[in-house]
């Protein structure tokens, strides 16, 4: 797989979450470190996203907000 992102974040698929129309898909990309994104239903089955299997969380922003306390 080759794409334009830099941020491609390999990791293991922990939580699939199905609503109506989207889906929450947890990523585990280290111990305790997770990313949480939302996708339709549709792509979660086209891509065979399933609890166990590996998986990219691909980032790519043309702005990232960064804060602090």
């Amino acid at each position: 797989m080759k794409l334009s992102a830099r941020n491609q974040l390999k990791g293991k698929v922990i939580e699939v979450t199905k609503g109506a129309v989207n889906g929450i898909v947890r990523i585990e990309i280290a111990d305790g470190i997770t990313i949480t994104s939302s996708i339709t239903n549709r792509s979660i089955e086209e891509l065979g996203i399933e609890v166990g299997k590996e998986a990219y969380a691909v980032i790519k922003a043309s702005n990232v907000m960064v804060g602090v306390d």
